[in-house]
């Protein structure tokens, strides 16, 4: 089988693949990847790889032509099924495996789909991806009998997250917002302890409640509203796939993703003290501070799952975290990002530290800061635009980080512009302990975005 494949380009991105069905991916995609991604396993010496899908309704047909495919190259393949994406990573430990990949679209409107990838226990991404789409535009393919069975682990799975729970009788709101979590929610909440109300935790790729992307404030009505008249000590919201969490206090009130790492953080060091904790560079200088006064080791890295993974392993970090929700924890697991896994931990810290989380919350300095801006930037000037600014604020009296974008604190506070690795935009964000030094930021950020001839978003 030598026949060629060309992927739409926009698709194999550097952390995943993803696209519109119908548009920019279709089965005859999801064919040519397990051809190429099955031969790339075969070199490596592999037999085996994991095939998981979450609940879209374009998911099953990917994952037939994904699975004909793979045992096209003579791979044996593990059909886990139907579920969360951290389910997935969680199988190919469990089968111990060579590789997985999970056809998610994640937090993406439903019209999209996509796949993530395993090669070995660790993420695949980068030039790897691009390295499939080159084999593949080649049409470069190992052939042999490969074979496909049922491999279902979601026992198992259940099991495992629940292993190590300690964490008491808290009273939740669990919220799945349609996504592949949603059977998981079920089984893990019907075995502890406390009250639970869950909200829509039947998969339904059309997402009718709302959009399931728990770091978005616009889709966390329903949980408030649940969680306020219910009375009950949190809220838990995730995202399509399972590997982003967030959350809101009794009172209603969002705990960020860099609050939440704050705060298990502060329990991990406990356990771990002196340990190194991983946060990207999105995150509030209150984590990386609070990680501090409380004995541990922060190191600030580039955003993106499979880097922060990577930082982890190599740094021995039990304890990782994105500022979009993503949390990885090797401390008693197994290092990659599985929101399920966070909410217990979450309420293991709850329970351990003898306050609510809404007291919790309190205990961080509250900040003055901005969301997380996007605006548009050319393609061909996203990556350069920081650079330029690092050049010219470099020497002048600041701290000037550029691990990914430009991070620049003064004593106001900081600000952050980066590219998107996955769209035509530049991420900002502001931060300050007051509300005139957080205009001071946003000011020094616009001149910068004008002298490099980029037009500021109207929020700033």
């Amino acid at each position: 089988m030598t026949d060629a494949h060309h992927f739409n380009p926009t698709v194999l991105r550097e952390y995943d693949i993803r696209g519109i069905i119908g548009d920019t991916l279709d089965e005859r995609d999801a064919l040519a990847l397990g051809r190429a991604f099955g031969t790339r396993v075969r070199r490596d010496g592999g037999k085996s790889v994991c095939v998981g899908y979450d609940g879209r309704l374009t998911s099953p047909a990917l994952e037939q032509a994904l699975v004909e495919g793979l045992t096209s190259t003579g791979l044996q393949v593990l059909r886990i099924g139907l579920g969360p994406t951290p389910m997935l990573y969680y199988s190919v430990y469990h089968h111990d495996a060579d590789g997985g990949i999970m056809i998610t679209g994640s937090h993406n409107p439903p019209d999209y789909n996509g796949f993530k990838m395993m090669i070995g226990k660790k993420p695949f991404f980068g030039e790897q991806i691009q390295a499939l789409g080159a084999g593949a535009a080649a049409g470069d393919f190992e052939a042999g009998v490969g074979a496909a069975t049922q491999a279902p682990v979601f026992e198992a799975y259940i099991d495992r997250l629940l292993q190590d729970y300690d964490g008491g009788a808290i009273n939740a709101a669990w919220d799945a917002g349609n996504g592949a979590a949603g059977p998981v929610v079920e089984a893990v909440v019907a075995r502890l302890p406390g009250t639970h109300r869950l909200l829509y935790t039947d998969v339904d790729g059309q997402f009718p409640n709302h959009h399931p992307d728990p770091t978005d404030p616009e889709t966390l009505h329903q949980l408030r509203a649940t969680v306020l008249q219910d009375g009950l000590d949190l809220g838990i919201g995730f995202d399509g796939d399972g590997d982003r969490i967030g959350a809101l206090d009794g009172m209603g009130e969002i705990i960020w993703g860099d609050q939440l790492l704050a705060l298990l953080a502060r329990d991990v060091l406990k356990d771990v003290p002196g340990s190194t904790i991983v946060a990207d560079v999105k995150s509030s200088q209150v984590l990386f501070d609070d990680i501090a006064a409380h004995g541990g080791n922060p190191v600030m890295w580039p955003t993106g799952h499979s880097l922060i993974k990577q930082k982890m392993a190599e740094t021995g970090a039990p304890l990782a975290g994105e500022m979009s929700g993503h949390i990885f924890f090797a401390h008693h697991y197994y290092g990659f990002d599985d929101a399920v896994f966070a909410a217990l931990r979450l309420l293991s810290a709850i329970a351990r530290s003898g306050k609510s989380l809404a007291e919790l919350r309190q205990s961080l300095p509250q900040m003055q800061n901005t969301p997380e801006l996007r605006f548009p930037c050319p393609e061909d000037r996203k990556f350069l635009v920081p650079g330029e600014i690092e050049a010219r604020l470099t020497g002048k009296g600041l701290n000037v980080n550029a691990i990914d974008g430009v991070r620049v604190s003064s004593e106001d506070g900081w600000w952050l512009l980066r590219a998107s690795n996955t769209q035509d935009v530049l991420v900002a964000r502001c931060e300050s302990d007051t509300e005139d030094g957080l205009e001071r930021l946003k000011s020094m950020l616009v001149e910068e975005l004008s002298q490099s001839g980029i037009e500021p978003p109207a929020s700033l």
